[in-house]
Formats: C-alpha cells, structure tokens, sequence
C-alpha cells in the first residue's frame, strides 16, 4: 500500500487522466448533428461508429488491463493515448462512412481502452487498504465526472467558435497531456507488489465459473446501454423538442456535475454497506428518474431535473462494480478482471448508441428507447440482488 502522501499524488493524477479522457468521450453527442448535417448522413450512420467505438472499448479493455497488470499503467496509458489523440485527428478528417468507423470506432475505441477505468482503478485499488478502497475508486470516478462537466461547455465553444474539424484537433491535443501523467503514474506503481499469486488462468477460470461475475457483467450491460443512449441522443432529443443546442449540451454538462456529488457519495456508502445492494438501489432509482421525462411535459426546468437526477446515479456504479471486482477476486489481475466485467458495460454501450439513432431513423422519436431504457433498469436491480460478495480467489489459492 502506498504512503498517504503518494496515494494523494496518484489520486489526483489518476483524476486527472479519467477527466481527459472521459471529458472528450462525453462530447460526442456535440458532434452528431454538424457532422451528419455537413457529410449528408444519417443519425445511424454517426450513432454506428460511436457504437462501434464502444464496442472495441469494452473489447480491448480486459487486454488493456492485462498489460497494465503485466508490464505496468504507465506504457498502457502512453499507448492508449497515442491512439486516442491519433483517432481524433482523424475523424476531424473522416469524408465517409469506413474512415468515421476506422477513426471514431477502431482508434479511439482502443484509446479508450488504455486510458480509461480498467487500468487507473487497477492502480488505485492495489495502492489502497480495503477499508478505504469504495471512497479511493469513487474520488478518481468523480474525477471522470468533473471532465464531462468542465470539458463539455469547453467543447460546445469550440465548435461555435471554430468549427466542428478544429473542434476535434483541440480535444486531440488535450488527449496528448495525458502521456506526462502516465509517466507519473508509472513510477508510482508496481504490479508484481499486488496481492495474491494466481496465475490469469486462474483468475479467467474462477471469473467464468462464478455465477455472481455473469450478473455483474450482465447488470453493468444495462449501465452501459442507458448512458451510451442518453450522452450521445440527449442533446439532438432536446433540440427535437424544440430547445436550444445549449440546453442539450448544459443537461449533459449538468449530468457530470451531479455526477461528482452521486460518485462520492456511493463511493463512501461502499465503506458501510453491501455493494450489491447500493448497486440495486441504483438501477431501480434510474427507472424511477427516466419515468417523468416521458409522462410530464417537457420544458427546461424539466429537462434539468433530470439531469441532476440521473447524474447522482450516472457512473457511480463504476467505483463499486471495480471495487466488488477486487473484493471478489482479489488485486493480481483487478485491471484484466475490471475490463473483461467492462466489456458487458460496452456491449450496451454498443446498443444502447446504435438502437438510438435506428430507432430514431425509423420511427421518428426516441420514446421507444427511453422505455426500453426503463425496463433495463428493474431487470438490472434484480440482477444485482443475488450477488455473492465472499473472496473466491483466496478460497481457491488456498
């Protein structure tokens, strides 16, 4: 475990790193409408590569946190923000389809995949006691959610001011800072001081035997799919309703802002009760949030309010699905186990990006995918419920 003086160092640049890399993520939603109004695509063309995106995130995630585990964060963070800024260069660039695919699908998807949660959490959950592992994940969470409240505003000027193509290389230049921190962060942790001895055979197996890894994975599927849905169509949901392009970009903002206050505060709840049950609560209170916004009348200060109150519930399941991952299964191989449980949270990414625009394209509204969004919600609170939270790992090593 690291001294307090380091865990505050690697904290706040594990902050740092997560609020660069999900703050660009999150302006995605920014670009759908200039960039399909400008190429003369359609909104499933542009929801398909941010699905795709999402995809190979969730995909390249378990590899991502093996190397981290293996060799260190520092080359996995490097690496991945290389392609993460590389990928933004040229989707500012994409003229058609396959080259959108390549740039905002593949490159970034990969970068993603480097530089996000599976491999920052791998190092934070081995540098802190267990006691205090719930609140450590949920201050570096919160710090992806302060990059969605302070990158998005910083974003939609951008694009007002310059355009959406200079928009993007800005944001690749902000992906870049990540690489000096990665350096930070690598001397600050070694992977082969982890707890536990098993193999990643080991690990692979015990994960695909146990039943309570397929209901997390599968719950965080749902997570996936409601905030791949609502960051990327909230703002062009809004606007269709008839209100400014700010007033989607502020409720997206909005959503990080809460996000901070809702991270933390699951994050310190982790400390005193069972995860599974925070987790339920989470899901099942999502349902109630969305509910609203479809049987009242929209308006802005409606529009607002759920915001504020889906953003208490946005990623505050990311600190206790990453911290029961290494309760579970131990510290050796948290990152690789972090990322192969993330890629159910990308495969309803995947879904919940692309069905948006399709069913959009197709019917003309999305009130389909919020009611779809709403029935995830309750299966994913029972999902959550029968969870087993005993250590496997050293029952098996044992």
């Amino acid at each position: 475990m690291s001294t307090p003086r380091n865990l505050a160092l690697l904290l706040f640049c594990g902050s740092l790193v997560l609020a660069l890399a999900m703050g660009v993520r999150f302006t995605a939603g920014l670009f759908l409408q200039p960039m399909t109004q400008a190429h003369g695509w359609g909104r499933e063309t542009f929801s398909f590569a941010v699905a795709l995106q999402n995809i190979v995130w969730g995909v390249a995630s378990p590899l991502a946190g093996a190397i981290a585990d293996r060799w260190g964060p520092g080359r996995t963070l490097a690496g991945g923000a290389g392609a993460y800024a590389l990928g933004l260069i040229l989707m500012a660039h994409a003229g058609n389809p396959l080259a959108l695919d390549l740039s905002t699908g593949l490159l970034i998807g990969i970068g993603l995949a480097g530089t996000s949660y599976a491999v920052v959490m791998g190092i934070i959950g081995r540098h802190t006691p267990p006691e205090k592992r719930s609140m450590a994940l949920g201050i570096v969470g919160a710090g992806g959610s302060f990059g969605q409240f302070a990158v998005l505003p910083a974003g939609q000027a951008l694009i007002g001011q310059f355009g959406w193509q200079s928009a993007l290389l800005v944001l690749a230049v902000a992906v870049a800072l990540i690489v000096p921190l990665a350096a930070t962060l690598a001397d600050r942790c070694d992977s082969g001081a982890a707890q536990g001895g098993h193999s990643v055979t080991t690990a692979l197996a015990t994960a695909a035997r146990n039943r309570s890894f397929h209901l997390l994975f599968w719950s965080y599927f749902v997570c996936g799919f409601q905030t791949a849905f609502i960051l990327l169509h909230m703002p062009a949901f809004v606007v269709d309703a008839g209100f400014s392009a700010n007033v989607g970009m502020a409720a997206v903002a909005l959503i990080g802002l809460f996000n901070i206050f809702g991270t933390l505060l699951f994050g310190w709840c982790g400390g005193r009760w069972e995860f599974k049950q925070l987790l339920t609560v989470i899901y099942g209170a999502r349902a109630m949030v969305i509910l609203p916004l479809l049987w009242l009348p929209l308006s802005e200060l409606g529009i607002y309010a759920f915001a504020a109150a889906m953003g208490l519930l946005w990623l505050a399941t990311v600190p206790l699905t990453n911290a029961l991952v290494g309760k579970v299964f131990g510290l050796r191989h948290m990152s690789m186990l972090s990322g192969l449980v993330f890629l159910g949270h990308q495969i309803g990414s995947f879904v919940g990006a692309w069905a948006g625009g399709a069913i959009f394209d197709r019917s003309g509204n999305y009130q389909p995918a919020w009611l779809i969004a709403i029935a995830l919600s309750l299966i994913a609170a029972l999902l959550c419920r029968p969870i087993d939270e005993r250590p496997l790992l050293r029952e098996a090593t044992a």
